[in-house]
C-alpha cells in the first residue's frame, strides 16, 4: 500500500500579469523523497518551492499538507532577523520535539563561530548558518533554494554526505549538476508553466529532456502540415455538403487556436565572446610570489607560468585566499614578495562574482552600454541592444527595467552579455556558475571550452570544472598552492595517489620512531573536509569535531574490513578457470573489486588526513 504523501500541490495556478507564470501544476512528496526541481530562470521554480513552504498563496490549486508534517525552507537570501547570535538564529528553527545536541553538531560541522553576530557573516558564512537552522531540526520536508550557492567545495561535498543520510523527504533546486546526481531520486521539470515528472534522479533528466522536446517538436511540424492541408482544401475542395464543410472549419479554427496558444520552448542563448588581437604566447609568469594580512598567510612561495590558450581553474575553501591569487596574477593585487610578469597584447574582460559592475538604477541597457546610446559592439560590429540581449533570453519589455528589478538568473545573464561584449583575449571569471540555469551553463562550458585566448576561471562547480579547464590550482596547506593537470576529477585521482604515497611514508616513519614530515598535499574526503573551514574553538585551540573523532576511531577497522573482502575477491578471481566457466560471475566480481578498491582509497585518505591534522592541532 502507497504511503500517503507529506505534502501534495494539485492545479496549482499563479500569475503576475500576462502569460501565467505557473498553470495546473502538481507536485507531490512522500517520506524520503529525492526530488530536483529543475527549469529554465523565471519558470517559476522558486515561487512553487514558496508556494509549497506556504510563503506564496497561488492563485487557485489545492495545498495539501500533512496535519503535523514539519517543513524547513532554505531561501536564496536567508533573514536573520534580531538573531543576537548564529547559535540563536540556528536553534530558533527547532520544535518542541527536536534534539538540542544537532545544532551544535551542524554548527560544528559547517565551520561557523556560535557566537559570531549574523550581521557580521560573509556570503558563504550566512549561507552556511541558513543551512544549519534548516538541516538541525531533522523535519519532514525539507525545501532548497540553490543550497549550494556561495559554498565551498569541501562545504557542498559534507552537504551532499549530510542530504543523503537524512530521513527527511528533499525538495531542491540547484545548478550542481554533480550536486544533484548525487542526492536525488526523482526529477520534476517546470516548462512552460507546466511540470513533468520522472521517476530517476537528475543523472537521467537530461536524456529524457532532450527527447521529450524532439517529441514535441515533429508533434508541431505534424499539426503545422496538417493546418495547411485543410487550408488547401477549404480553398480548392468541392463545396458540396455545407454541413460538413462548416464542421472542418470549425476544427480548422480550433487548431489554429491550439497552435497559437502553445507555448514553445523557450530559446537558449546564443553566446558569443568578443574577439581582438592575439595576445603573447606568455600570458603571465609569476616568480616565488607571497601575500599576507597579518598574521595571516594567504599564498606563500608560489610560481606560475600561464600561455596563450590555457584555461586554469581555481578550486578551495573559502577564505582560502583564490580571489586574492587570481588578482595578484593579473596585476590587480601587488604581491609582498617576489614578482608577477604580465605578457604582451593582453586585452581583459573581467567578471566579478559580486555583479560590482552592474549598477542596480540603471536600465538593462544603460548597463550593457554605459549609458551611451542604444547600440553595442560585438566584434567590431555595431548591434542594437535588444537584438544583442534577445540573444541573452531578454524580453525587449526588459531592456528599460532597473537591474534592480531582475532576479538573480537575469542579473548573471545580462553580466555574461556585457563581459562577452567587451573585446578579449584573456577571460577572468570568479564564480560565472552562481544563479545560472543549466541551459545557460552549457552554453557557457561550451564558450570558455573553445575559447581561443586564456581563461583564469574560479568555480566550486566540479562537473563545470571537468568541462572547462587545463589544469586546477588549489591550496595544499596554509598559504601552499600546487597545480594539477586536468580538470577537477583529474585533481582528485592525482592527490590520491599522493595521499597513498604519504600515508606509506607515514607508517613506516612512526614504526621507525619518527615524526611525521610534510604539509597535507591529500584528497580531502568525509569528515576530513571540514577541517580546512573549521574555525578555532572560544578558548583559541583547534579541535577536532565530534564527527571527525569518530571518524579517526573508526576508519582503521573499516580500512581492515575492506583490506580482507578485497583479499577474499582477489583470491576468487585467481582461478584461472573461473572467467571461462562463469564469466559473468567473474565480471561482477571485477566489479565489487573495483567498488571496494575505491572505497578502501577514501577511508585511507580520510584517516591520513585526520591523523595529520590531529598531529598539527597537537603541535
Amino acid at each position: 500500500m502507497a504511503l500517503p504523501p507529506l505534502l501534495h500541490l494539485d492545479g496549482i495556478k499563479l500569475t503576475f500579469g500576462g502569460t501565467p507564470l505557473l498553470q495546473g501544476v502538481e507536485l507531490s512528496v512522500l517520506p524520503g523523497d529525492r526530488i530536483a526541481l529543475v527549469g529554465r530562470n523565471g519558470s517559476g521554480k522558486s515561487t512553487l518551492l514558496k508556494i509549497a513552504a506556504g510563503i506564496v498563496e497561488p492563485d487557485s490549486g489545492e495545498v495539501f499538507r500533512k496535519p503535523g508534517a514539519t517543513i524547513r525552507y532554505l531561501a536564496q537570501e536567508p533573514d536573520f532577523g534580531d538573531a543576537p547570535s548564529v547559535e540563536a538564529y540556528v536553534a530558533a528553527g527547532l520544535g518542541p520535539a527536536d534534539d538540542p545536541y544537532r545544532v551544535t553538531r551542524c554548527i560544528d560541522a559547517l565551520g561557523l563561530d556560535p557566537n559570531a553576530r549574523p550581521s557580521d557573516l560573509s556570503g558563504g558564512e550566512a549561507r552556511r548558518a541558513a543551512l544549519a537552522r534548516v538541516l538541525a531540526p531533522e523535519p519532514d520536508i525539507i525545501l532548497l533554494d540553490e543550497p549550494t550557492n556561495h559554498l565551498d567545495l569541501p562545504t557542498i561535498e559534507w552537504l551532499e554526505d549530510e542530504v543523503r543520510s537524512l530521513r527527511s523527504a528533499i525538495v531542491v533546486i540547484s545548478h550542481d549538476r554533480r550536486f544533484l546526481e548525487k542526492t536525488t531520486a526523482a526529477t520534476v521539470w517546470i516548462d512552460r508553466g507546466g511540470a513533468r515528472r520522472i521517476n530517476e534522479g537528475f543523472g537521467a533528466f537530461e536524456a529524457w529532456r532532450d527527447k521529450t522536446l524532439e517529441e514535441e517538436e515533429r508533434d508541431m511540424q505534424k499539426m503545422d502540415r496538417k493546418i495547411v492541408r485543410e487550408e488547401h482544401w477549404l480553398r480548392y475542395g468541392v463545396s458540396a455538403r455545407r454541413t460538413r464543410n462548416q464542421r472542418r472549419l470549425g476544427e480548422l479554427h480550433a487548431m489554429r487556436a491550439d497552435r497559437k496558444s502553445t507555448r514553445r520552448a523557450v530559446g537558449m542563448v546564443d553566446m558569443t565572446a568578443g574577439e581582438t588581437r592575439e595576445s603573447g604566447k606568455l600570458v603571465i609568469e609569476a616568480e616565488h610570489i607571497a601575500k599576507a594580512y597579518g598574521d595571516r598567510v594567504l599564498v606563500e612561495d608560489f610560481s606560475m607560468r600561464i600561455l596563450r590558450g590555457d584555461r586554469v581553474g581555481f578550486v578551495g575553501p573559502n577564505g582560502a585566499g583564490k580571489t586574492t591569487l587570481l588578482k595578484m596574477l593579473i596585476g590587480e593585487t601587488q604581491p609582498d614578495s617576489g614578482k608577477v610578469k604580465l605578457g604582451t597584447n593582453l586585452d581583459l574582460a573581467f567578471l566579478d562574482q559580486k555583479r560590482a559592475s552592474l549598477n542596480d538604477t540603471a536600465s538593462v541597457a544603460e548597463n550593457l552600454t554605459d549609458g551611451r546610446g542604444d547600440q553595442v559592439m560585438v566584434n567590431g560590429e555595431p548591434r542594437h541592444v535588444a537584438g544583442y540581449l534577445k540573444d541573452f533570453l531578454f524580453q525587449p519589455e526588459q531592456i528599460r527595467t532597473p537591474v534592480g528589478n531582475l532576479s538573480g538568473g537575469e542579473r548573471a545573464r545580462l553580466l555574461l552579455a556585457k563581459t562577452m561584449a567587451t573585446p578579449a583575449n584573456f577571460l577572468v571569471l570568479d564564480e560565472p556558475t552562481n544563479d545560472l540555469d543549466m541551459e545557460t551553463l552549457d552554453l557557457l562550458q561550451e564558450l570558455i571550452a573553445n575559447y581561443p585566448g586564456t581563461v583564469l576561471l574560479v568555480s566550486h562547480d566540479r562537473d563545470f570544472l571537468d568541462r572547462t579547464v587545463t589544469s586546477v590550482v588549489t591550496p595544499d596547506a596554509e598559504g601552499k598552492w600546487i597545480e594539477y593537470a586536468g580538470g577537477y576529477s583529474d585533481m582528485l585521482i592525482q592527490r590520491r595517489s599522493d595521499a597513498k604515497a604519504a600515508r606509506g611514508t607515514l607508517g613506516s616513519e612512526r614504526q621507525a620512531g619518527k615524526p611525521a614530515k610534510g604539509g597535507r598535499n591529500h584528497d580531502l574526503t568525509g569528515a576530513s573536509k571540514m577541517a580546512m573551514t573549521a574555525k578555532p574553538a572560544a578558548t583559541g585551540v583547534a579541535k577536532l569535531s565530534f564527527k571527525q573523532k569518530f571518524a579517526l576511531e573508526s576508519l582503521p577497522k573499516t580500512i581492515a574490513t575492506l583490506e580482507k573482502e578485497i583479499a577474499a575477491l582477489e583470491t576468487e578471481m585467481a582461478d584461472p578457470l573461473l572467467f571461462s566457466k562463469n564469466p559473468s560471475r567473474f565480471s561482477k566480481l571485477a566489479d565489487k573489486l573495483d567498488a571496494k578498491r575505491g572505497e578502501l582509497a577514501k577511508a585511507e585518505n580520510e584517516w591520513l588526513e585526520l591523523e595529520v591534522l590531529k598531529a598539527e592541532m597537537e603541535a
